[in-house]
């Protein structure tokens, strides 16, 4: 081979390899080969099964403190029950700033109690004036959703606008309002809309309720260790998971009412929880305006939980 021939040979290999370094470090082919990002593919997942409710969900989640999903995250879903869990922080760090225990002891008429309304702690106790501790009021409100021990609590102790603003100073003002108690919502249903919250909002409160300093040591794990042993919507977000080995969860439900046309107003979860290999998210679902049953509802609700731990669990084993 002629010189002039071997240089033409070598001008031609390194043209070549110059276009193809070009074209594998093109943004368009960078994109077209990337795979999709763990937020996506939770986006998307959750995408599809939102399209399909008779009714609006939405849906907040919080990964290892850091990366965040949000699916239909307006500011517009009702709270229900969920509020209780902005109740136990605004009144431990009420009792905070007093120097109060929450093993003070309150008594309470009988009288004043609603027996219409869900009480498990009127079914424990029969006596006309109640014996109980700050403590089991709250216990009663976390675990079992006790709606005469919220009563109670906002009336003679922390009320609902203190509640509001003290909460104020831990998410986004604009994200959550609460309004009215649980026997003003009883009383006219419609109130429920002015408790509301977007799924950012809520998730947002449970995960710097697990990972942030909000009140006193004692008090917030008080809070989150009864949030562990909540016995509500058992068929919600810890439906897929009750399973799975060494699993924690902590959650607080919500559950509304439903109308003369058979909406169910709302039916919601909110819930920390932690991957045997310390994966932790936090995960909101706030279902609204609910054409079906709760049976219907919680499916739906399970559904997104059992994606979302599919997917975190399976890209957690493969990082």
């Amino acid at each position: 081979m002629t010189k002039s021939k071997k240089h033409l040979v070598v001008l031609c290999v390194t043209i070549v390899c110059i276009a193809i370094i070009a074209f594998v470090l093109s943004p368009k082919s960078v994109k077209d080969s990337k795979h999709p990002t763990l937020t996506d593919m939770l986006t998307d997942s959750i995408s599809h099964i939102v399209s399909a409710c008779p009714g609006e969900i939405g849906v907040a989640i919080i990964i290892n403190n850091t990366d965040t999903v949000k699916v239909n995250n307006k500011s517009v879903y009702p709270m229900m029950s969920v509020f209780k869990v902005h109740q136990a922080l605004a009144l431990c760090n009420d009792f905070d700033n007093k120097g109060l225990s929450l093993d003070t002891l309150i008594k309470i008429d009988r009288n004043k109690l609603d027996p219409k309304t869900w009480s498990p702690m009127m079914k424990d106790h029969t006596e006309s004036v109640l014996s109980v501790t700050v403590r089991d009021l709250l216990r009663y409100t976390l675990i079992q959703s006790d709606n005469n021990a919220s009563n109670i609590m906002f009336k003679d102790m922390v009320n609902v606008a203190q509640t509001d603003s003290f909460i104020a100073t831990l998410i986004p003002r604009s994200s959550f309002q609460i309004a009215y108690m649980e026997e003003d919502m009883s009383a006219d249903h419609n109130k429920a809309y002015s408790n509301y919250t977007s799924p950012l909002g809520a998730a947002m409160l449970m995960n710097r309720l697990f990972t942030d300093n909000l009140i006193s040591d004692e008090k917030q794990m008080f809070i989150k260790s009864t949030l562990k042993q909540c016995i509500t919507g058992k068929d919600r977000i810890v439906a897929p998971l009750l399973d799975k080995k060494e699993v924690a969860v902590a959650h607080k439900t919500g559950s509304g009412y439903i109308n003369e046309d058979g909406v169910l107003a709302a039916h919601n979860d909110v819930a920390y929880i932690c991957l045997p290999n310390h994966v932790c998210y936090t995960l909101s679902v706030f279902v609204k305006d609910f054409k079906g049953n709760e049976s219907q509802a919680s499916q739906y609700v399970a559904h997104i939980s059992a994606v979302v731990y599919s997917i975190l669990a399976r890209t957690s084993e493969n990082s």
